[in-house]
């Protein structure tokens, strides 16, 4: 089972930019998509063999989640059921047949940290969530999750100490995810530094790969045994995120 995700910064931007020829061509069975800044209604994604789950914001082009999948879950929910953050359609999550798949959009920090209250809530929250689901069976979430975990993640750690995305604070966040057993996939199978997922459109920097990996695939322990692959598609273009992936075995 091959389960794509990408922060596309807008659907509608990333349709005229080969989107449609993108999951064509890499045909995952499952794809997440994070900050869509639209309405279901407002956009028509033609992809055929899939079907698809749109969670939008209240506020209009601000963002939003989808999933694309080509598996038909048992059911589907959306949020958390949480009223302080169910109104930017963050979360969607499938219920699979061996597992959970949560698609999430973590909240970014914002300038001057004015958000960092907002988002370290939104961490213990979406923790308890996921572990919540986890009593179940096992889960994966993915998406932009808006934090670089280790100096290993980001191209300068030190000058981005107080900066959204790299605060103490969100990596503790993320610390919490690993503590309670969830696993960075990536990490388990590359080690190696200038693995990025996200580069500012200035300053040329994704042409001089000056980037962040916030993008992750997470999934609990009983599943590291499934897990055969885990890949950043870094040369994929149409937004300043890439897509990254996971490759599942057969249960």
């Amino acid at each position: 089972m091959k389960l794509l995700s990408w922060n596309v910064n807008g659907i509608r931007a990333v349709l005229k930019k080969n989107f449609l020829e993108f999951v064509e061509q890499e045909s995952p069975d499952i794809l997440c998509i994070q900050e869509t800044k639209a309405q279901e209604k407002q956009v028509e994604v033609t992809l055929e063999g899939y079907t698809q789950y749109w969670n939008s914001a209240e506020r209009r082009g601000y963002s939003g989640t989808a999933i694309f999948s080509k598996i038909e879950p048992k059911s589907v929910s959306f949020d958390m059921g949480i009223a302080e953050h169910d109104k930017e359609g963050r979360v969607i999550t499938l219920d699979m047949e061996t597992f959970y798949l949560v698609n999430v959009y973590t909240p970014n920090a914002q300038h001057e940290l004015v958000r960092l209250d907002y988002r370290m809530q939104w961490d213990a929250d979406f923790l308890e969530f996921i572990k919540g689901l986890e009593r179940k069976k096992p889960v994966i979430f993915c998406g932009d999750l808006n934090v670089a975990h280790k100096e290993i993640d980001l191209a300068n750690p030190k000058a981005n100490e107080r900066n959204p995305g790299f605060t103490i604070e969100e990596r503790t966040g993320f610390d919490g995810y690993i503590e309670n057993g969830f696993i960075d996939s990536f990490r388990e199978f590359n080690k190696e530094p200038k693995n990025y997922t996200w580069w500012t459109y200035r300053f040329k920097a994704r042409s001089r790969n000056i980037g962040w990996r916030i993008d992750y695939f997470c999934v609990s322990k009983p599943l590291r045994t499934r897990l055969e692959d885990a890949f950043i598609l870094k040369d994929v273009m149409g937004s300043d995120h890439c897509p990254i992936g996971i490759i599942l075995k057969d249960s």
